[in-house]
Order: structure tokens, then C-alpha cells, then sequence
């Protein structure tokens, strides 16, 4: 009978629970939130069946395949912009999913239970995939998986089954033989987190935001692929937006503290590939084919068998893909080969203290966001050569560009903080006339008149009147990461009439033109492209109308895109997530997340996504 003594021995597929036909196998839980097989003596009869199945056991005599190694290595994206969007990676799963429904199969994967523990699911249903999609970052419960799977096999039905490598392993060994109206995908693991830890995570993010959790998604891609964005959404309608290591459940994820005890010496690392497909990111496409990477999220496809080849060759016609060089995965995805290393903690205090406390008190004491570490001397002073090396190459040898740069960031109504690095960058083609007594508030770094084009002198404007205010903020991190917000060349901006121009964290193209003498809010994430125009006042001019408006404030609020050469007139209001179309003329009020164009602009479309 299988007994588990030491945990690291066992992977928690659930398989010798599906094997055993007396019912003698149940699960228990323990303290870190994984379960362990427990046998009812009374019920087994010796039988053997769950060690004979056990992956953990028999890896020596499952890791095999048609090929050492993979015959063949493939970027991909899927066609779809919508599938690759909503996908963790390119949206090869969808694809190789949609194939078997077209064909009467069915397909397996993870999905969230309500209280967003995750468990294995069988469906023939297409409309099922949007909760197949998606990497969920945590154990999977696949109790029933392998008895669903094997009845519909002997049926004759098709399937595609997916999982993580040891399920998938668990899978083959479960299943005892080969069946040809099976394909086999896994994807390359990390680890799998504590299903405990992560809905500690939960409860805290729901305490702080005031809500419900309602939505999840581990690698949203709002803010880009690259930045491994945690989106979550909560009932009372906020949102929570997690990058990177920023992200308290990311950081312990990484630093390897509640990963489970049997990934630390994973056993189905390396190869051969006991899947047929395996799946994953492809980081490093940027390096490998710059057409496959917009960082949107692209797809590595790795055919392991004779049989994936033929099934990658129906599913092809879904994706945009090109054959590459199995060594160009290697340095992006450690993972495909070597386990991760225990957290240097003490890892029972972990979890007793998560018991007795909430996931801010272990975070804090486990894996801080700003641990002494981070504000050792070395990172300060990696900091700031950093800093001084992004002067020198703005300035280079430009004295009147350095002169300009201390006498923005040191006037007397400027606050900025160079200890931080929050200040402005003047490009050498800068041109300033501000008043004594405007203000300048700089919470972020601002790059004002970037050149990319090496000896072009055209100027960049900036004209602050009497007792007018600029404020650069900061903000939720965009895309754009901690890059300084960059406005390009050509721009020519006012603040007059006592106005008030706020800026956030984003990007403007060449030939920007703002005109403030009220209030201007432009939020984070903002893109602006060529020779667009703002303003919230039209001059001492007026048109004798009731309905004429000649100065009224305008907010641009967070992740818009303003298109080259549109234009935003005073007292609108543009909403969050829209897209404002090549040349457009904007002069009422945009909902959020529209796409609008003409002049003047109109709906065009609601409830867009873009990045």
C-alpha cells in the first residue's frame, strides 16, 4: 500500500486515490496546505495497484518517448488576437485544444472553484475554454481525472489532456499502456504553490480592497506579458494590479518559501519529455524573431513524439509560427531542466505563523518588498551609477544641457528629489520660459525632448505663465515599467491663466501640443502618438453660442491611446481603457474602454481591450 513518510516523495496527483477501486485511499491536508494519501487498512486488500501506478515510484520506467529529445522546437502565436490576449503565454493550449473539439474530443486542464482553489476539469464544451485558458499558479486537485479520462479513452473518444508534468506522468502510468486517440501536453513547471497560501493571499488583498474577490488572472496582459501582472478584481468594481516582484505572492512564489515539498527535487525535469507537447512561455523570442514578439505574450511548442507531430500539423494553420533552434529556449526557461532550491526560511515557523496570522504578517517577515538587502549599499550605489550613466547618455558632452538640467530640477519652486532620482531630463534641444513663481512637482522621472535622431536640433517648448503648476506623478506601475515617462521632441506646452497640467507615468510621440489654463489630468499608461493636440482653453476667442464652451478642464484618465493627430477639445472627459483614432476630434465626453473616431468622434466600438 502506498504510505507516504517522506513528503518529498510525493507530488500530490491524486492518482493512487483514482486506481484504488475498494475506496481505501483518501486525501489528508496538512499544515502547508497540500495533501498526502491516507490508507483505511480495514478497506485495502494489499492489492498493490496504487505503488504500481505511483509516478514518483516508477520514473524510471515512464520517462521515455519516441525522441531523446524534442524533434522539433516552434514559436508560436495564435492568429486570434483575443486568444493570445486572454492566454498566459501565445495561446498554443487554445489552439491545440480547439482542434480536438473540432474533431468531437474532448480537453482537460485547470480551472478555478469558486473560492478560486483550482481543480482538473473534462469537457467537450468550446465555451468552456476561456476557464481552461490561463496558468493558475497553484495545486490542482485532479481527484476523479484519470478514471474520467481512461473511460472516455476505451469509449473511443478523443482527448487532449493537460497538466502539469507529474499529473501528465501520473496520467500515462494511470492509463498502463498508449492510446492513439490521446495527446498528452504538459507545460514547463516551476512549482506548484500552496492552494493554503494562495487564499491567504486572497483574504488579504479582499481586507485591503474592501471586496470580493470576483476575477483572476495570473500573467494579465494590460500591462504587457514581460511585466507578469496579477490582475484582481473584487465585487465593489476595484481592481488590483500586481507586477512582478512587487506582487507579495509572486516574490514567495520566486523565492521558492510554499512551493510543495516535491518540487524542490522534481523528478520529471530534463528529458526525454514523457508528454507528447509540452508548452510554455517563450522567453527570449525578442532574440529569435522580433515578428513573433510584441509583447503580447508568444507560445514555445515542443514536440516530443511521433504523434504530436501529426497532430501539430492540423493545428498549425491556427497559429503564426516558425521553427527554431532548440537552444534558444534554454537560457529563457530554466525550469525545463533543473528544480528550484528551498527558500533559506525556516519553513515550519512559516506556516505555523501563517496559522496564527494573516499572509501581510508572514510577508513581512518572510519576504519583504523592501528587505535591508534591497537598501544595502551596493544596490544604492548600482542605483545610482545607473542614474549618472542615464545623464551621460542624454548629455553626453552638451555643458548647456547639463546647465538646463540643475536649473529646472534646482529652481526654487521645483520639488524634486535626486536621492530618488525623481527629476526632469532636458533634452539638449530644450527650450524653457517659466515664471519665478511657477510651480514644478516632480514625483516620478520625466524625460522631456528625447531625440533618437543623432544631430536633429528641433526644439521642445515648455512656457509656465505666473503662479501656473506642472506635477509629474507617480502612480500603479504601466508597461512602461519604472522607465521614465519619455515625451519626444518637437512638443510645445503651456500653462498659463493659472492652470494646472498633471501628467502620470506613459509615452508621447513627436509634436505634442498642450494648451492648459484651467486643469489638464493626463493618468498613467497613456500612450500619445504623432502631433496631437490638448487643451482645456481656446484663447480670448468665442463664438456667440449657448452651447460654446471656451475653457473647461480635461481628464485623461489612466492606460488611453490617443492617436496621431487627433485632437481633445476643453471639458472632455476621456475614460479609462479607450482609444481615441487617427485625426479625430474629440468634443464630448468618452465612456470607458470606447474606441472613437471621426469628427467629431463618435462610438465606434465598446468595451475594447488594447495594449
Amino acid at each position: 500500500m502506498i504510505c507516504v513518510t517522506d513528503k518529498s516523495k510525493c507530488c500530490g496527483c491524486n492518482a493512487c486515490g483514482d486506481i484504488c477501486t475498494h475506496h481505501a485511499i483518501t486525501y489528508q491536508t496538512d499544515i502547508e496546505g497540500f495533501w498526502y494519501p491516507i490508507v483505511d487498512e480495514t478497506k485495502c486488500t494489499n492489492c498493490g495497484l496504487c505503488e504500481k501506478i505511483c509516478p514518483e515510484l516508477n520514473i524510471a520506467s515512464l520517462k521515455k518517448n519516441d525522441f531523446d529529445k524534442p524533434v522539433q522546437t516552434i514559436a508560436a502565436i495564435n492568429k486570434r488576437m483575443d486568444v493570445r490576449w486572454n492566454s498566459t503565454s501565445g495561446g498554443a493550449y487554445t489552439a491545440l485544444a480547439e482542434v480536438m473539439l473540432k474533431q468531437g474530443g474532448y480537453v482537460s486542464g485547470a480551472i478555478y472553484n469558486e473560492d478560486f482553489s483550482v481543480r482538473n476539469y473534462v469537457s467537450n464544451n468550446q465555451n468552456d475554454l476561456e476557464k481552461l485558458r490561463s496558468s493558475k499558479y497553484l495545486q490542482s486537485n485532479a481527484e476523479g481525472l484519470f478514471i474520467e479520462i481512461k473511460t472516455l479513452l476505451k469509449a473511443g473518444k478523443k482527448v487532449l489532456a493537460c497538466g502539469t508534468p507529474c499529473q501528465m506522468t501520473a496520467l500515462r502510468s494511470f492509463l498502463r499502456k498508449d492510446y492513439e486517440n490521446l495527446i498528452i501536453v504538459d507545460f514547463i513547471c516551476r512549482g506548484v504553490n500552496s492552494p493554503k497560501v494562495y487564499r491567504k493571499y486572497l483574504d488579504s488583498l479582499e481586507q485591503i480592497f474592501g471586496g470580493k474577490v470576483v476575477y483572476v488572472k495570473a500573467k494579465n496582459k494590460e500591462l504587457g506579458w514581460r511585466n507578469l501582472t496579477r490582475k484582481v478584481t473584487f465585487d465593489n468594481g476595484k481592481s488590483y494590479y500586481g507586477v512582478s516582484m512587487e506582487d507579495d505572492f509572486r516574490r514567495g512564489y520566486h523565492t521558492n518559501v510554499f512551493c510543495r515539498p516535491s518540487c524542490y527535487s522534481c523528478q520529471y525535469k530534463g528529458f526525454p519529455r514523457i508528454a507528447d507537447i509540452t508548452i510554455a512561455d517563450y522567453w527570449g523570442i525578442e532574440k529569435v524573431d522580433k515578428n513573433l514578439d510584441n509583447n503580447i505574450g508568444t507560445s514555445m511548442i515542443l514536440l516530443n513524439s511521433k504523434k504530436s507531430v501529426a497532430y501539430f500539423g492540423k493545428v498549425m494553420e491556427q497559429l503564426e509560427w516558425k521553427e527554431t533552434a532548440f537552444e534558444s529556449i534554454l537560457a529563457g526557461n530554466p525550469a525545463l531542466i533543473h528544480s528550484i532550491s528551498p527558500a533559506k526560511i525556516n519553513r515550519a515557523q512559516f506556516f505555523e505563523d501563517l496559522d496564527k496570522g494573516t499572509f501581510d504578517d508572514v510577508v513581512k517577515k518572510y519576504f519583504p518588498l523592501h528587505s535591508k538587502k534591497n537598501h544595502s549599499f551596493e544596490m544604492k550605489l548600482k542605483s545610482n551609477l545607473k542614474f549618472l550613466f542615464h545623464i551621460w547618455k542624454c548629455y553626453r558632452f552638451s555643458l548647456r544641457s547639463y546647465f538646463n538640467f540643475i536649473k529646472i530640477n534646482k529652481r526654487k519652486d521645483t520639488i524634486s528629489n535626486f536621492k530618488e532620482h525623481k527629476v526632469i531630463f532636458t533634452m539638449p534641444s530644450t527650450v524653457f520660459d517659466i515664471h519665478p513663481t511657477a510651480k514644478i512637482i516632480v514625483d516620478a522621472p520625466f524625460v522631456y525632448g528625447s531625440n533618437p535622431v543623432r544631430n536633429m536640433k528641433m526644439p521642445t517648448c515648455l512656457r509656465m505663465e505666473a503662479n501656473t503648476t506642472l506635477e509629474i506623478h507617480d502612480g500603479p506601475l504601466t508597461r512602461y515599467g519604472n522607465v521614465p515617462y519619455n515625451l519626444r521632441y518637437g512638443a510645445y506646452i503651456e500653462i498659463v491663466n493659472g492652470g494646472k497640467l498633471t501628467i502620470g507615468q506613459g509615452a508621447a510621440n513627436v509634436g505634442l501640443t498642450i494648451m492648459c489654463a484651467k486643469e489638464i489630468t493626463i493618468g498613467n499608461g497613456v500612450r500619445i502618438g504623432r502631433n496631437v493636440s490638448i487643451r482645456d482653453w481656446n484663447g480670448p476667442h468665442v463664438i456667440v453660442n449657448d452651447q460654446y464652451v471656451n475653457h473647461a478642464p480635461v481628464h485623461i484618465e489612466d492606460h488611453v491611446w490617443l492617436c496621431t493627430g487627433c485632437s481633445i477639445m476643453p471639458g472632455v472627459t476621456i475614460g479609462e481603457g479607450s482609444v481615441v483614432a487617427a485625426n479625430a476630434l474629440v468634443t464630448h465626453n468618452i465612456p470607458p474602454r470606447s474606441l472613437v473616431g471621426g469628427s467629431p468622434a463618435k462610438i465606434i466600438k465598446s468595451d475594447i481591450e488594447w495594449y
